[in-house]
């Protein structure tokens, strides 16, 4: 009994480090910008807003289990052919991600990684435009499960289109 740990949190952590492991290790903003080219003009033009949304996500291996992953908004408004703003935010994560098979990693990168950056983005955003005295804005929920299903896609397209011309090549030097 005098070999007993009376504290048994320390007992368990050899297990935990030798399974899988995902930890968000910082968030932090990487780049912003708002311009708002033709203030004060543009606060007196009327017409509807014609808003385009432009998103890009970006993956950097840090070392072996640490990976940098940026997500990238740039909302655009226009005004007739006028701009009203432009906003852009680059959110970034440090995640750390460990004992997984290389697939797993790429799913997470891909699907969970950008889903906890996006709320970061979504409020940034709308700080600055509503800083820039337009409405407030609010950007919609993106599913990002169905963005890396349809990356999969395009990836084994590009594959089989690959795997076509390297197999179309010998038949056509014969």
């Amino acid at each position: 009994m005098s070999d007993e740990t009376t504290n048994g949190a320390a007992a368990p952590a050899p297990q935990e480090a030798a399974g899988p492991a995902f930890s968000v290790e910082k968030i932090y903003v990487k780049d912003v910008s708002f311009e708002s080219p033709n203030s004060p003009a543009i606060f007196n033009e009327q017409g509807q807003p014609d808003l385009q949304l432009n998103l890009n996500q970006r993956v950097q291996r840090l070392n072996e289990n640490v990976f940098e992953v940026s997500l990238r908004v740039t909302l655009t408004c226009k005004v007739g052919d006028k701009t009203a703003y432009v906003a852009e935010v680059d959110q970034a994560g440090v995640f750390g991600l460990s004992g997984l098979q290389p697939q797993a990693i790429d799913v997470l990168l891909g699907t969970q990684c950008p889903n906890i950056l996006f709320p970061y983005v979504r409020q940034t955003a709308g700080d600055l435009i509503q800083a820039g005295g337009f409405p407030p804005f609010l950007l919609q929920p993106i599913n990002f499960d169905a963005l890396y299903a349809e990356t999969l896609r395009q990836r084994q397209a590009q594959a089989e289109a690959s795997n076509d011309v390297a197999s179309a090549e010998p038949a056509g030097n014969a």
